[in-house]
């Protein structure tokens, strides 16, 4: 009678083990991040009283992310994958990816804006965070505030197909962001359409172009859309690693702006541990005669499942507009598990 249990609980867990094989399987993975940070400029500006100038509170933080993903094949050999993130208990980005081969691959994410152009928005190397990280315009508007940047939309569709030393990139990303089963409803204006190509011509470089339209701020009908394009070449020799970008957003409206940002940047690395990098960046707006620049140091040092991270941003004329200043330093080590 043991035996027969035996026999019939592990034929039962082989059955199970089949299964699980068969549907695929989940991993998991995570970190977290510990940091210091320190900002001037329009930060102190935006206190209330002089008293407080210099004040921005408490400099400590932490950031927590566990990334969940997945995948299983189908019976034509294409492989169905999904990928979401967790960062501080929130939602960040879902992705559902189909890989189809040799036919490319297709994808479906929310919460990125690494659709079509977006792939490719930013390309110059750094060792940290690139050199809009932390900075402020007017002391209220949180996050990179540099001009110029391209995008593909947050939520929607990218397709890909790589061939030889050429990637092709296609994005599509309707405006609004519904849940499954429901509409963004009316009015939301034009989406946004893009694309890239990236060529390889020779072992370290790398050349890539872009364009795409996306949804007038501009209010009206959904025929009212911004256009924009970005070129870069990137080139690696040996520990050095160097990029040039540029890319232009020509705005509808009024006052029909044109955007033109120009970035560069050079990383090194010391050994396989130790990576220094900096990065340059203006952008020229067409209706003022003021130009917006900013500069970034950053370096990362890994040892074991540790990594010691650092960078200070500074920006000028932020917006394009003279006397806005902020600077950024941020220190900080990263967990991952």
């Amino acid at each position: 009678m043991k035996t027969w249990k035996k026999a019939g609980l592990t034929a039962l867990a082989g059955s199970l083990v089949a299964t699980s094989a068969f549907a695929g399987a989940m991993t998991v993975s995570g970190g977290a991040t510990l940091t210091y940070a320190g900002e001037t400029g329009a930060q102190d500006s935006a206190s209330t009283t002089a008293d407080s100038f210099g004040n921005d509170g408490s400099r400590w933080g932490m950031n927590k992310t566990l990334s969940f993903s997945g995948s299983g094949e189908m019976d034509n050999g294409w492989t169905v994958s999904l990928a979401t993130t967790l960062s501080n208990a929130a939602s960040s980005a879902v992705g559902l990816t189909l890989d189809m081969g040799d036919a490319g691959s297709l994808n479906y994410e929310g919460g990125t804006s690494s659709r079509g152009i977006g792939k490719i928005a930013d390309m110059i190397p750094t060792a940290d965070e690139d050199l809009a990280n932390g900075l402020d315009a007017n002391g209220t508007t949180t996050g990179g505030e540099v001009s110029g940047k391209v995008s593909g939309g947050v939520t929607g569709f990218h397709y890909s197909k790589s061939m030889d030393m050429v990637e092709i990139g296609v994005g599509y990303s309707p405006t609004g962001a519904p849940a499954a089963g429901a509409t963004s409803g009316p009015g939301k204006g034009a989406s946004n359409t893009s694309a890239y190509v990236k060529i390889d011509p020779m072992d370290g470089l790398e050349i890539g172009f872009g364009v795409g339209e996306s949804a007038a701020a501009t209010a009206g009908d959904n025929s009212q859309t911004d256009d924009s394009d970005t070129m870069y070449v990137t080139y690696v020799y040996g520990p050095v690693t160097v990029g040039y970008q540029v890319s232009n957003i020509d705005t509808y409206g009024a006052a029909q702006s044109d955007d033109e940002a120009t970035r560069w940047g050079v990383l090194y690395a010391v050994n396989d541990e130790l990576s220094i990098s900096y990065q340059d960046h203006e952008n020229d707006d067409s209706t003022v005669t003021t130009d917006e620049e900013a500069t970034g140091w950053s370096a990362s040092y890994t040892v074991g499942s540790m990594t010691f991270k650092a960078h200070r941003n500074k920006g000028t004329n932020l917006g394009n507009t003279a006397t806005r200043e902020s600077e950024h330093t941020e220190v900080g080590v990263t967990f991952a598990f």
